[in-house]
């Protein structure tokens, strides 16, 4: 009989339902690194949103056939050591087409009219105070004709750009290196910076892209622009950012994501007391909607494992 073990069944806020197929399922809120190797001792499949699963764990887990991450992101995964020991790898597709755009532009919004900064002034008791029916203390932009610049064209980062033309927004996408989604117009990415109003983060965390957003690019972008980032924390270096900010290099920013999750640790940008500066805590992701057909393609991934035609295969 199969063993299924989910090691972070907290991390998911939706019904799971169990597979199909005869099996022994454990699950655990939360599981700490020191305690993975002991509940994955006998299982054959295991079920992992952020839990890490690194080479020196595979390496002990001789029962181990397949990981299915809980996410679209699997760099918590070695798909080399995976690779090696014959364990195959599946991930969540097409699962937040929505719910991540909508968190993006409810950022872009509230930046691009100043939302915390009136609502702030409001409780400080400033409206109550003037002589006359509204104050014009911080700036307010419409979002029609202006230019959204976007890295990353996967379903994310094309339902952003389906949202943008529903504002009357031009749309640029930065180019990079192949794999390359096809009927795309692809933008150098200096032209990008330059151009763009707003930039928004929507491509993977890889060893090439970490980091590539800091001083040189903040200094490219226009000092009314903002930038988004939805996608994964260690696409910008943050300390870049806060001096970005504060130094008045770009007009806000609006981001979901840091390097370090939880950020047990601290990190700049908690510090970072700005109206034009907002922070959420890894939440784009995670509408009710969204979440269900997370839960729902993740025991589809399984038991199409089992059966022997997997899908979503990663590495």
């Amino acid at each position: 009989m199969e063993k299924v073990v989910f090691l972070d069944r907290e991390s998911l806020n939706a019904k799971v339902r169990r597979p199909e197929f005869q099996h022994d399922w454990v699950e655990y809120d939360q599981t700490s690194p020191n305690e993975i190797i002991n509940r994955l001792a006998e299982a054959s499949i295991a079920i992992t949103n952020k839990v890490p699963i690194r080479k020196e764990t595979i390496a002990k887990l001789p029962k181990l056939r397949f990981i299915a991450v809980a996410a679209t992101g699997y760099d918590v995964i070695d798909i080399g050591a995976c690779k090696e020991s014959g364990i195959s790898v599946s991930n969540i597709r097409n699962y937040a087409v929505n719910t991540v755009p909508e968190h993006t532009f409810s950022l872009i919004l509230a930046l691009k009219r100043n939302l915390f900064a009136y609502r702030r002034d409001v409780l400080a008791g400033r409206w109550q105070k003037h002589n006359q029916f509204c104050f014009f203390d911080y700036q307010i932009g419409d979002l029609r004709d202006s230019t959204i610049g976007i890295f990353g064209e996967g379903a994310l980062g094309q339902g952003t750009a389906r949202i943008a033309e529903g504002f009357g927004m031009k749309v640029l996408f930065a180019d990079h290196p192949p794999p390359k989604s096809e009927g795309i117009n692809f933008t150098d990415p200096e032209e990008v910076f330059a151009k763009s109003d707003i930039i928004s983060l929507h491509c993977p965390l890889t060893e090439n892209s970490r980091g590539f957003i800091g001083l040189d690019q903040f200094k490219l972008m226009k000092k009314t622009s903002i930038l988004i980032n939805t996608a994964r924390g260690g696409l910008v270096k943050e300390a870049d950012l806060v001096e970005a900010l504060e130094q008045k290099m770009i007009a806000g920013a609006g981001f979901d994501v840091l390097t370090k999750e939880p950020p047990l640790d601290g990190n700049p940008l908690l510090d970072l007391d700005l109206p034009n500066f907002i922070l959420t805590p890894h939440v784009a992701w995670a509408s009710d909607e969204a979440q269900q057909f997370l839960a729902d393609q993740l025991i589809d991934n399984v038991d199409l494992f089992f059966k022997g035609n997997p899908q979503n295969l990663v590495g």
